[in-house]
């Protein structure tokens, strides 16, 4: 366990058979808790930054369908990409970050992969087809994913009451989004069904890489990898789609490249890194309640009947994945 940031004084620090904590030194009683406090605030920590992660995420679809406005779906996700790539470029040369070490060169693909090239491209490409509101409920569906992929990779075996509540939730976003959409699935939905495959490989390999290198660094050697193939990718997409620039457009590029790729992976990685893939991926059952509310918000779609009561079941679930031992 990493203790840089948990204490304050030179008091050294041992873990006791339990995983508790105690002073290598004799103490007071009062000694011992500003030390519990510290040792909580990095998984508080955490968990906020995870929290603001899913908040980013929950504008990407409805930046992407204003992105859409003034870009072809192939041109958008070339060209966000690239620009994401060069924002990480900058951050890495300015802390003259040294690369990677060369083991950790195949997970950082499976993250480019998934996370840069593999989700945007496939949702943006369902998104011509299906609204936001019913692309945000399927994509509900990711923390159960990325939760099963990390058991897999990691070998770690939540808790049965863990697993409950998180299919219990998945549950929940699966009917809302088969009673929106008719009881069947179309195509866009296989598109949404793909992206939540890659993207949660991608999530997994990447927060188990930001427990060994800053999070912020994941994304940024991820983006970096695909700079070369993205350029190439801008260049030919923007000479084939055609190009209709409006303030919509622009800002929605400007967000899903700055604010969904960049920062909100970086704060992403950095909690999960803190409180674990399956905790922090259930904090993601709420991003489509919170997509629901900018898609009615920003783009005026009509919200269906049953957010509420979904908002209400995926909350709860989300309450009970956080209390229960992982």
């Amino acid at each position: 366990m990493r203790t840089q940031d948990s204490a304050t004084t030179p008091t050294a620090i041992a873990v006791t058979a339990t995983g508790s904590l105690r002073a290598g030194s004799a103490g007071s009683a009062g000694s011992a808790a500003p030390e519990g406090r510290a040792a909580a605030d990095p998984r508080t920590r955490g968990t906020l930054l995870a929290g603001l992660g899913v908040l980013s995420f929950s504008l990407t679809f409805p930046s992407t369908v204003w992105g859409l406005e003034s870009f072809g779906p192939w041109s958008l996700v070339a060209v966000r990409s690239t620009l994401a790539a060069l924002i990480a470029g900058a951050f890495l040369l300015a802390g003259r970050v040294a690369l990677p070490e060369r083991r950790h060169w195949a997970g950082l693909a499976v993250v480019a992969c998934g996370v840069v090239i593999g989700f945007p491209l496939l949702t943006t490409l369902a998104l011509q087809t299906s609204t936001t509101s019913h692309a945000a409920v399927v994509v509900g569906l990711l923390p159960l994913t990325t939760a099963t992929l990390a058991a897999v990779r990691t070998g770690r075996r939540p808790s049965r009451t863990f697993w409950i509540a998180a299919v219990s939730g998945a549950v929940v976003v699966l009917g809302f989004t088969l009673q929106q959409s008719g009881g069947s699935f179309s195509t866009g939905d296989l598109y949404l069904f793909g992206a939540l495959l890659v993207c949660a490989a991608g999530y997994t390999e990447g927060g188990r890489l930001a427990a060994l290198m800053p999070g912020w660094q994941v994304i940024g050697w991820a983006l970096v990898l695909c700079l070369p193939l993205m350029v190439a990718a801008s260049a030919v997409t923007l000479s084939i789609e055609p190009v209709h620039l409006n303030a919509h457009g622009v800002i929605g590029l400007v967000w899903v490249a700055a604010g969904s790729t960049f920062f909100g992976l970086y704060v992403w990685y950095r909690g999960m890194a803190a409180i674990g893939i399956p905790k922090a991926s259930q904090l993601q059952l709420a991003q489509p309640l919170l997509t629901l509310f900018w898609s009615v918000f920003l783009l005026g779609e009509t919200l269906p009947l049953a957010a509420p009561v979904a908002a209400v079941a995926v909350l709860v679930c989300i309450a009970v994945t956080q209390r229960a031992k992982s």
